[in-house]
């Protein structure tokens, strides 16, 4: 084999390797966290596979970051809703370097990776996390798109006491800074409008006797149940009231109770006694949401647990801001997600200064024969 023969060879290698090269897609690793295990499951599984389809949107559109290709990636992590291991996968996504997170799910463990995620420089928005405090941490990192427990708490006690005309309400939470901050905007709101709180009760997220509670507060003649808690309890709570006579009183929660998994785990218990409410539109009134309902029911074979939709807006925010930039890092792009102007599944979407979504909706639904039905939307 002549040396000239083999020059031309190496040649024609190098050349079809630079050419590989030059049309090889930069990888984009987005982050999605919540509770994947646990009593919490669905509503991370639920973000989970929201997240996925706008994944899935965003690779077959031959997304472009700075004029070239780019490839995303999904990762997914547990955070068990343990405030704890929320940190703990916080700080190993920043050392992994993704380049963006969606979540967490749980105020109680959004709150704390929040900060880790503040020194990092690397952006997150929430597509659950309901707890006021967490943007009025001042935290250019933090973003949320749904209302604040302090819209979805007052929301309710202004229905209870203007709608249902009650003047006697006990309040259960669950002890998480999710609960325990929703029970605390809707007792603050309550009284304002004249109302008293006959009893304040507390449990933990992973207790399923509740009768206790309920043996007291049925002793001081409530009018109506709030829990601040998830639905998984809130089930067990509505099936316990009912074997203890209880069953007729109203029981209101926010958006953890208000699923649509909620009839399968309160089973006959569940109907118009129960009254919730979400932070933001209800699915089927969203601009987007039959259409998301139809593709995620064909993609997983379930119904849409509540905020899978934000999930996917949220992974489309990040994705426009590293094209508005042109660069996927998060110091060069996060200043373009404070100027998000977003049409997405679940609306227009911009921030105000502290990364609240500006002018969120909330609803308040009830379960006539056990189907999740709008009461009535809030702007």
């Amino acid at each position: 084999m002549s040396s000239g023969y083999c020059i031309k060879s190496i040649l024609s290698v190098l050349a079809v390797v630079s050419a590989t090269s030059a049309f090889a897609q930069e990888k984009i690793k987005i982050a999605i966290v919540g509770p994947l295990s646990g009593q919490a499951a669905n509503y991370g599984k639920d973000n989970e596979r929201g997240a996925q389809l706008a994944i899935e949107d965003l690779n077959a559109s031959q997304f472009k970051i700075g004029g070239k290709a780019v490839k995303f990636e999904l990762i997914s992590e547990d955070d068990q809703a343990d405030p704890k291991q929320g940190t703990a996968v916080a700080q190993k996504l920043v050392d992994s370097g993704v380049n963006g997170v969606v979540g967490h799910n749980n105020s109680g463990t959004t709150i704390p990776a929040a900060r880790i995620y503040s020194e990092a420089g690397l952006p997150h928005i929430t597509p659950a996390a309901s707890n006021p405090k967490l943007t009025q941490l001042g935290y250019k990192t933090t973003f949320r798109t749904i209302a604040h427990d302090g819209m979805i708490g007052s929301a309710l006690a202004v229905f209870a006491a203007t709608k249902l005309k009650l003047q006697k309400v006990a309040l259960i939470d669950d002890r998480t800074a999710y609960g325990q901050g929703l029970a605390d905007e809707f007792e603050k709101t309550f009284k304002s409008l004249g109302g008293e709180i006959v009893a304040r009760e507390f449990t933990n997220d992973k207790a399923s006797d509740f009768s206790p509670i309920l043996t007291t507060i049925k002793g001081k003649k409530a009018q109506a149940v709030f829990f601040g808690g998830l639905d998984g309890q809130a089930g067990s709570m509505l099936r316990q009231m009912a074997q203890l006579g209880m069953g007729q009183l109203p029981f209101m929660g926010g958006d953890g109770v208000c699923t649509g998994d909620l009839p399968k785990l309160g089973a006959q218990a569940v109907g118009k006694n129960v009254i919730c409410g979400d932070g933001g539109e209800a699915l089927m009134d969203m601009k987007g949401g039959p259409g998301f309902a139809k593709r995620y029911k064909a993609a997983y074979g379930a119904e849409v647990v509540v905020y899978a939709p934000y999930a996917y807006d949220n992974v489309m925010i990040l994705a426009n801001a590293m094209r508005a930039a042109g660069s996927a890092e998060p110091a060069k792009y996060l200043a373009y997600v404070g100027k998000t102007k977003h049409e997405g599944i679940t609306g227009h979407i911009e921030f105000d200064g502290t990364g609240q979504r500006k002018n969120a909706a909330v609803t308040l639904s009830t379960y006539p024969q056990g189907i999740k039905t709008t009461l009535v939307t809030m702007k």
